[in-house]
């Protein structure tokens, strides 16, 4: 009869809790905070970018090379400007400036993945990332919005080496200025009681090939790369 009790007690605490976190209603902060037309923020947050390798099947005698690739943890810094649409509809355009680093392991069978200088890139890369994105949001809940996130970017690549004449043979890695996205995901809108905060996260991804081939046709570390696209997941914290 004790355990029963005690059971009880805590079903009855548990439905108490669960009416107050998701039924009572609760003073709202920034109450008219999305009514203006516009509306203004900044953005810090971290990127995790990555390569996705598409390759040729080589004809006999040509290099065969895989590319072993790890990410790292960049960071990012934007600015917001909203256009509010309706109660759940804008548009959003995020201008941001990306860091990363990436590296690659040209494993070739024209050389040993031991010589360092050869086979081992370090890709550094910064960006200038200019994202439009429609946001969809739910009905606001107390202070509280989920939402979710898509449109398309483009980028400019400050670090490409895309006009140097020298190429992987003076170890030099080579990728395009310019390149687009497409963009999706979600976060929720947390209505403080000074400003709005709002963590997101989303999925970056190229829709272009983004490598510029050797000099060489026969190059051992591009000849067999059919397209190589960036990737990336964007961790953002935004505050208006």
């Amino acid at each position: 009869m004790k355990r029963l009790f005690i059971l009880l007690a805590i079903l009855v605490c548990t439905q108490d809790m669960s009416a107050q976190l998701f039924s009572k209603e609760r003073v709202q902060n920034l109450q008219n905070f999305d009514k203006p037309r516009f509306s203004y923020g900044y953005i810090l947050g971290f990127n995790f970018y990555d390569f996705n390798f598409d390759y040729n099947v080589p004809e006999e005698g040509d290099p065969l090379t895989e590319v072993i690739h790890d990410e790292s943890t960049g960071f990012s810094v934007g600015l917001l400007g909203n256009m509010r649409i309706n109660d759940y509809f804008d548009l959003r355009f995020e201008p941001m400036v990306t860091f990363s680093t990436r590296n690659l392991l040209f494993n070739s069978t024209d050389f040993e993945i031991t010589d360092t200088f050869r086979s081992q890139r370090e890709v550094k890369s910064t960006y200038v990332h200019l994202p439009l994105l429609l946001k969809v949001s739910t009905k606001r809940i107390n202070n509280i919005k989920p939402f979710i996130v898509g449109g398309i970017s483009t980028s400019l690549n400050l670090s490409s080496n895309e006009d140097n004449p020298d190429d992987n043979a003076a170890g030099q890695f080579r990728m395009k200025t310019n390149t687009n996205y497409y963009e999706i995901g979600f976060g929720v809108d947390l209505y403080l009681y000074y400003f709005k905060f709002t963590p997101s996260i989303r999925g970056v991804f190229a829709m272009s090939d983004e490598l510029v081939r050797d000099n060489d046709p026969l190059s051992p570390w591009t000849s067999n790369i059919d397209k190589m696209s960036s990737r990336g997941i964007f961790i953002n914290f935004t505050f208006q």
